[in-house]
């Protein structure tokens, strides 16, 4: 199994959500789509996350809410 793209560390970030190996919190991606701006222009600006990871993010939190509505 991957390992997980999110990930929560008290260490890291006082334990926001971020995404793996990075200081990059998850919330930045979705204010980001939120604000009608491109997965691309995010990856821009945080270089330290991979449109791999990135993707992975989202569909990891896709699951999460099929999961919660099912």
């Amino acid at each position: 199994m991957a390992e997980q793209a999110i990930v929560s560390d008290p260490d890291v970030m006082s334990g926001t959500p971020c995404f793996r190996g990075t200081r990059v919190p998850f919330k930045n991606l979705i204010d980001y789509l939120e604000g009608g701006q491109s997965l691309g222009e995010f990856l821009r600006q945080f270089p330290t996350v991979t449109r791999e990871l990135a993707v992975q993010a989202l569909e990891e939190a896709k699951e999460s809410l099929f999961a919660r509505i099912a």
